[in-house]
Formats: C-alpha cells, structure tokens, sequence
C-alpha cells in the first residue's frame, strides 16, 4: 500500500531533520524557531512544535519540510482544517506529499465530495478502499462493491476488504449479505475482532436472529460487564431489536478505514502514524468514541499526558465507553502528577458507574500506587464482589488485592488470592515471583518457593526483578554460590536499581568478595534508594554485613575466601 506505506509514514512524519546549512543560517530568529520545533518533535511536544513550525514558516514560507511538518503537527493535535490550506500550498510546488494529500482527502470527505482519483494509483489499496466508500456516497454501488473485492485480492487485505464491504452491505440495508460474510460462508473465515463482533450481532438481530446474536456474542464476551454487551443482550434476551449503528453514512466507513488503519500501526508500534491516522478517524466522525480512546491511549504512550486528558474528556457521559475513558482520564491525571484529582474522577464515577467492577479495579490500583494499600484491599473487594464466576481474565484483581493484603499485615489472606491467581492464570510469573520471593522472605515453604521463582525466571528470563528473587531465594537459603550468577545477570538486566544491587551486594560479601560488595552498596546508594534501606546500606559500608546482621539479631553469614 503505497500511499499509505509504513515506510513512507516514517520518514514523512517521524522527523524534521535539521540540515546544517539551515541550523547555521543567517536569520538567527528563523534558525532558532527551526531548532527549537525539531527538538518539540522528537520529544512529542506537539502543541509546541506546532506553535515554533508556525514561527519558521513565516520566515521561510516556502520551506516545504516546514510545512510538511507543521500539517502533521496539525493534525495530530486534532485541527486538520487548519491543516488543509497549509497543505493546498504544499500540493501546489510538490503534488507528489503524502501528508499534504491526507489532509486535502480528509477535507474532501468530511465534505461528502467525492475523491479525487489523481491522489491515488492502482496499488494504493487503502486509498482505493477509501475510494469505495465514496463511490457508494456517490450512489454507485457496483463500482464500491467491485472495489472491495479486487481488494480483498491483494495478500494481507482479505479481512480488511471484507470486513468493509459486509459494512457496506448493511449499511444499505442488505443484512443477510453483510452476514454471509461476517460468517465465513462467502468468502471463507473471518477474523473476529471486538467491533466485528458487535457489529455481527446488530446485524443478526436486524434479520430477526436473536438467539444465533446471543449465542455470538455470549461464545466471545463470556460473563462480559461492559455496558454496550450488557444493554444489547438485554435487547436480545427481550426479544427487541438492535440497531445497526456501526455505521451511518459512507464518511462513516471512510472513519473506519483509517480507525483500522490506526489501529494496525499502532500494534505495531508506530505511535506517530497511529495518531495521524486516528486523529483523521475522529475528524470524520465527530461521535467516534473508539478513535477517540485510541487517539488517547496513544498520546499517553507518547507520555503526552496534558492531551490524553483533554481527549478522554470528550467522551459523553452517554457513550457506552464512558467509564473506560473515565479510567483513562484518571491514569493520564495520575501520571501527570495529580494523584488526588485522578482519584476524585474515578470516586465519582464509582457514583455512576458503580455496578461495573473495571471501575473499582482501576481505583484499587490507584490506591496501590500510593501505597494506600488498606484502601486498595477494600476497593478490591468492591471488584471481586461483583466478577460472578471469576474467569481467567481476572487473576489480576485478585494479585492486585493480594499484594495490597500483604503489605498491610494480612499474610493468609494474601496467600490465599495469590494461590487462587495462580488457579486462574497458572504459572504467571508475576504472581509466582511475589509468593515465592514472599515465602523466600518469611522463610516458609522454601522448596516450593525455590521451584516457583525457577518457574518465574524460565517464563520471563529477561526480566530483572524476578532474576534477582532467584538469586536471592539462593542467598536466603545459603546457597551462596548459587546466588552469584543470577545475581549478576539481574544487574545486567536492570542495572539502576537500588535493591537489586544492594543484594547482589550481599551475596559477594557472603562468598568472601568483600571488595565488591563494597561496591555494589556504593552503586546502590547512588541510584537513591528509600532512607531505611539507604541507612542499611551505609551501616553495612561502615562495620560490614555480618556486623549489621549480628545488631539485627540473625546469625553472622560463613565468610569464604577470596575478595
């Protein structure tokens, strides 16, 4: 797909490269609006970068890396009408932008006109998609539909294609083709998504097939509580029919085609793409909640925090997804520094949403985050009292609950939910690496503890922290030797952490290789470790480790030579 190549994306979109005849131009006050917007870009400081483009541009207007920049920036921070003159000019010296050409085919559609086939070539096939779904706002059905299929031809967009034209077919009213597609039966397997999967069952239940829609949606979201699967099988269960709403109009399917688009590249891990494409996706349609959740989730992962928050705001309090943007505005709040106000967003949407145990979940682990773990443990219970029959889907809440039981004292309890986890989700290394490091700990169940880190560190070998419970498992059981090598490839794995040098600290100190450990404990305090620990450390720098066990009331460890 040419013009919507991830290659090309990359490099129109990812980067304003400054060239040394520009940086060290004369105009100095264009220079510097110039650097100053290409450092905003590769921090994804978009309102920034937007503002200092805007500066360089009218000091060098037709710079045509500015503006290609500066209509991304546009875009991304959701205002593609500014972007469009921009990007007629752009068009105009070179008609070959592909940034330019999005923002003058988003206009276009926004509009209802009908593209213009000069932006496109045959083997541009999600603008040929986007193309169908103006041929049919045209009136020509034939000509949409036979796109589609010469589509679906090409390797890699056989679900893409018909997954549109399904849309398509029910958008015009023509349900049962729509379902023999989302079947399988036309054209073979589809893959199901969570869209595909609601929109198949509105589609059933406009061919008066409750029972296969229920059958549908209850073999996919099993004991769901999301709002939207929970009102429709209301509906179904009642015998009332569902409305197909997936789509309205052919500028709907176009918001489809890149909502989908958007969300490929960013499974992909191409966030800049991602947010182009979603942020058009919005801008077709003004209502479109699931591009607005991914434009927010990915100007979270863009650590775009201030943006995320205005994003998820725009969600209705009446849109289904409600909640779940609610949850998102509070973690971006929370990573932003508000703690508090994130918690007040998720207290009162416990008010309103108080039956949907996602809500209470996300509020436990803002609680845990702070450390309020007494607070957490009640909220997760609020969780846990409203799952049903749990499934293996949330083993997280009752690790979450544990860990929160076991800070505050309560040990059986917190066995309990981490050995229940584990019936869940059995052998998830998280949950064995904090009951095994815990048993190691209490000097409990060691064997078993043992077997399970060993477990722990087999499915998630490059992981740091629970390397370093394997070591120190071997540590705390006087297995000195054997502590070394885990140790070590710990602090290779997640060499800034204090505690994991701390004790790689100790075991040197336990095989005799005083020196070492000496300068391990130095590291440690470098990377700021908490008081009680940082004191620890420094008591061991000064008299030595078994001194400081001896004042802890245990057995000064066996000292081996070398060191």
């Amino acid at each position: 797909m040419n013009l919507f190549a991830k290659a090309g994306l990359i490099s129109t979109f990812c980067g304003l490269m400054l060239s040394p005849a520009i940086a060290q131009g004369n105009n100095h006050s264009f220079a510097g609006a110039y650097l100053a917007a290409n450092s905003a870009i590769k921090n994804n400081e978009l309102e920034a970068a937007s503002s200092y483009l805007t500066r360089a541009l009218v000091r060098a207007p037709q710079n045509e890396a500015l503006m290609n920049a500066l209509i991304y920036n546009q875009i991304a921070l959701g205002k593609v009408d500014a972007a469009v003159p921009v990007a007629k000019l752009l068009l105009a010296a070179n008609p070959e932008n592909r940034t330019a050409i999005l923002a003058v085919t988003a206009k276009m559609m926004k509009t209802g006109d009908g593209l213009d086939p000069s932006f496109g070539q045959k083997s541009d096939n999600i603008f040929n998609l986007l193309m169908a779904w103006s041929d049919l706002g045209q009136g020509d059905m034939t000509n949409a539909l036979a796109r589609f299929d010469t589509i679906a031809e090409v390797p890699g967009f056989k679900n893409f294609a018909f997954g549109q034209k399904a849309l398509a077919l029910a958008l015009v009213g023509d349900y049962q083709g729509a379902d023999d597609i989302l079947s399988g039966r036309a054209h073979g397997t589809m893959t199901a998504t969570r869209r595909s999967v609601i929109s198949h069952a509105q589609i059933l239940s406009q061919l008066d097939r409750p029972a296969a829609a229920l059958e549908l949606l209850d073999s996919i979201f099993p004991n769901s509580s999301n709002p939207e699967i929970v009102a429709m099988r209301t509906l179904l269960v009642a015998g009332a029919p569902v409305v197909f709403d997936r789509i309205t109009s052919a500028t709907d399917g176009q918001a489809e085609v890149l909502f989908e688009l958007a969300n490929f590249l960013d499974g992909d891990g191409d966030a800049n793409s991602a947010l182009l494409y979603g942020r058009l996706a919005e801008y077709l349609r003004a209502d479109f909640t699931a591009a607005t959740l991914m434009v927010a989730r990915v100007l979270e992962d863009i650590e775009q925090f201030d943006l995320a928050t205005k994003a998820y705001e725009r969600v209705s309090p009446e849109a289904y997804s409600y909640f779940e943007a609610e949850i998102g505005r509070s973690n971006a709040l929370a990573n932003s520094d508000k703690t508090e106000e994130a918690i007040e967003v998720l207290r009162k949407l416990a008010e309103t949403h108080g039956d949907n145990p996602s809500v209470h979940s996300a509020l436990g682990d803002l609680f845990r985050g702070e450390s309020r773990f007494d607070e957490a443990a009640e909220t997760y219970d609020k969780a846990i009292a409203m799952l049903g029959e749990p499934t293996s889907f949330h083993w997280i809440v009752y690790y979450s609950r544990a860990i929160s039981l076991e800070r505050t004292g309560h040990w059986e309890e917190a066995e309990g939910d981490f050995r229940y986890a584990l019936t869940l989700r059995p052998n998830h290394p998280a949950v064995l690496n904090y009951l095994g490091y815990s048993y190691v700990e209490k000097g409990e169940n060691l064997d078993e503890a043992l077997e399970m880190i060993q477990t722990a560190v087999a499915e998630r070998p490059t992981d740091g922290f629970i390397t370093d419970s394997l070591g120190w498992a071997f540590y705390k059981l006087g297995r000195y030797q054997d502590a070394v090598e885990p140790m070590e490839k710990a602090v290779e794995l997640t060499p800034l952490d204090p505690i994991i040098n701390d004790h790689l600290g100790d075991v040197y100190w336990a095989v005799g290789r005083q020196r070492e450990a000496t300068f391990q404990w130095r590291r440690a305090i470098s990377f700021e470790p908490e008081e009680t620990d940082l004191e620890r450390i420094r008591r061991k720098l000064d008299v030595g480790l078994d001194v400081v066990l001896q004042e802890e009331g245990a057995d000064p460890l066996p000292l081996t030579s070398g060191g």
